[in-house]
């Protein structure tokens, strides 16, 4: 059997000794450091900190957990560790622009996203091709106002029954209810369209063309209740000229969500990603 690999990250309070507690107990483990991140910030006192190892084949989570007992008590930390053997499963959502959904599907394909896809939930019925072509289970949702309960119910027990690890909003264009982004706070991803907070709601890009801008961007954040105020995991933008129309746009537009969208999600399934607050700690 060959050693596993876990990743812990962990945050608390700053204060002496956090990393000697956390380390001595690994190596009391046979564990071996592969790599290490740490993060104080200033403004919240609070430290940040990803360990990602290996581990004897003897050593499994449980025994893990138990010998860093001691210092998660002793700083109260927050902890996650997370087994990166272990397949990460992920539900992807979709409307009719199915470009982030294809980039997601070609970097799993292509093994540079370490996931594999569950299913993928669509409220129309345009990417079910694409999901029986990949093998992928397909279920098509209808929504509207009168059936959106309903519909989340069957989104979250879909997701339940899959154990999926992280829902990925392709450029699903609906807003989930405060209900279901809070259940699943931590475990949505959504690609916005435009260079938040600017030129929010319908036709960014249309809106960005008749102010003239000269960079546009997409942003990839966590779902909250808060429509698309989620902390930040990655950004990018590209620069724009006058001679551009609106379609010239939305193409640059196109290639920039989904390369964005897919950096964010590998970040979040490498356990790079930590919440703090309203803001993120990205361990790149």
């Amino acid at each position: 059997m060959s050693a596993a690999n876990f990743v812990l990250t962990l945050s608390c309070i700053d204060q002496p000794g956090i990393v000697a507690a956390v380390t001595t107990e690994l190596a009391a483990l046979g564990a071996n450091i592969a790599e290490s991140n740490q993060f104080w910030d200033r403004e919240t006192g609070r430290f940040f900190m990803r360990l990602a190892f290996t581990a004897p084949p003897q050593v499994d989570r449980a025994t893990i957990e138990k010998a860093l007992t001691s210092p998660v008590a002793r700083f109260q930390m927050q902890t996650a560790l997370s087994d990166q053997g272990e397949a990460r499963r992920i539900v992807i959502m979709v409307s009719k622009f199915d470009h982030a959904l294809l980039h997601l599907l070609y970097q799993i394909r292509v093994g540079w996203l370490d996931a594999e896809v569950a299913a993928i939930i669509s409220n129309h019925e345009d990417a079910r091709k694409i999901a029986e072509d990949a093998g992928i289970a397909f279920h098509h949702l209808p929504i509207s106002k009168e059936t959106k309960a309903a519909q989340e119910a069957q989104v979250l027990e879909i997701v339940k029954q899959t154990g999926a690890d992280l829902v990925v909003l392709a450029r699903y264009m609906q807003v989930l209810s405060d209900n279901l982004s809070t259940r699943l706070f931590g475990q949505v991803i959504n690609i916005h369209h435009s260079f938040l907070p600017s030129f929010k709601g319908a036709k960014p890009y249309h809106q960005a063309h008749e102010r003239g801008v000269k960079i546009i961007g997409a942003t990839a954040h966590y779902v909250t209740p808060d429509l698309d105020e989620g902390p930040i995991i990655e950004q990018e933008t590209a620069r724009v000229t006058h001679a551009m129309r609106p379609d010239d746009l939305v193409a640059a537009g196109r290639d920039i969500e989904s390369r964005v969208l897919a950096r964010a999600v590998k970040l979040h399934l490498e356990s790079r990603v930590m919440l703090n607050g309203r803001k993120t700690v990205v361990f790149g």
